[in-house]
């Protein structure tokens, strides 16, 4: 990551990466707005790699991790005949089956980061499948700027075929108990919200940050939910409220947590955004939701 101290950086600056990282600006605009900001020591270059993933210096869980039986595996695509691409983890003592857990990327495509969540679930005693939504345009291409216009391309109703695809192809899989569970990141916490709504059988969802579902779909969830929000990413927490009044009005399962002055992507340690207290906190939270409920 840049040398750039964080505490520099103004609260701005984050907002304006989101919109960037979500497609509401181009690159062009994004740095004309971001030279707002280029005072002192701060360059829009510099800033530029400041904001920007650092995949090489910040892996948790190395693909070789020899506690780990780790490799891609490609299961059927319900639209078009073709299949998707996911990377398939498990401990390698494993004497007895176990839970399944789908790990849901952002919207760039199975990154090293999302691949590296995959192998913490299984490192924690989960058989996990992380599939990457890019593969039919070629899967993920190896930086997140093409990633995301990769993604903006494909068909969100099939996108969401994909990965329900993934939880059925993971609940039948030999090392799986058949009890699944998901875990999603900004686009992927939208899938965890919309899996819980279209998988009667869903075992336990955990989105982080996620969009959340329509009011009137709130009815059809059935799997127990943890739903991890930051206080500072408003575009996301706004929708809360109305999705937690849905949920208490409907009886349904949950527990959620808003993490203070942090911002969406808390839990990616490889950006700057990255909040290590809330994303351990969070981490432990979810493993010891889904040792309640996949176990």
């Amino acid at each position: 990551m840049s040398e750039i101290n964080k505490e520099e950086v103004k609260q701005e600056v984050f907002d304006l990466y989101d919109d960037y990282a979500h497609n509401r600006l181009d690159r062009r605009a994004f740095m004309q707005k971001l030279s707002l900001y280029a005072v002192g020591g701060l360059t829009v270059p510099s800033l530029m790699s400041f904001l920007m993933p650092d995949y090489k210096g910040n892996v948790q869980i190395k693909p070789d991790d020899p506690r780990l039986k780790s490799e891609y595996i490609n299961y059927a695509s319900p639209k078009g005949g073709g299949t998707i691409k996911g990377l398939l983890s498990k401990p390698v003592d494993a004497k007895k089956k176990l839970g399944g857990v789908i790990v849901v990327h952002e919207n760039r495509g199975l990154n090293p980061y999302i691949e590296d969540v995959a192998r913490r679930a299984a490192l924690a005693g989960f058989v996990s499948l992380a599939p990457d939504a890019l593969t039919p345009l070629g899967g993920y291409p190896g930086n997140d700027d093409e990633g995301r216009a990769m993604q903006s391309k494909r068909d969100k109703g099939q996108m969401e075929e994909d990965f329900i695809a993934a939880y059925n192809y993971l609940k039948n899989h030999k090392d799986c108990n058949g009890k699944v569970g998901v875990v999603g990141f900004c686009y992927g916490g939208g899938i965890a919200n919309m899996m819980a709504v279209r998988v009667p059988e869903l075992a336990a969802a955990v989105p982080f940050y996620g969009s959340q579902p329509a009011v009137a779909d709130v009815p059809k969830i059935k799997a127990p939910l943890m739903l991890h929000y930051a206080s500072l990413d408003t575009r996301i927490t706004a929708g809360w409220p109305a999705y937690e009044t849905a949920l208490k009005e409907n009886g349904k399962n949950y527990q959620a947590f808003i993490y203070e002055n942090v911002n969406h992507g808390f839990h990616n340690d490889t950006t700057p955004r990255y909040d290590k207290a809330a994303a351990e906190l969070a981490w432990k939270r979810t493993i010891d939701f889904f040792s309640e409920h996949l176990k």
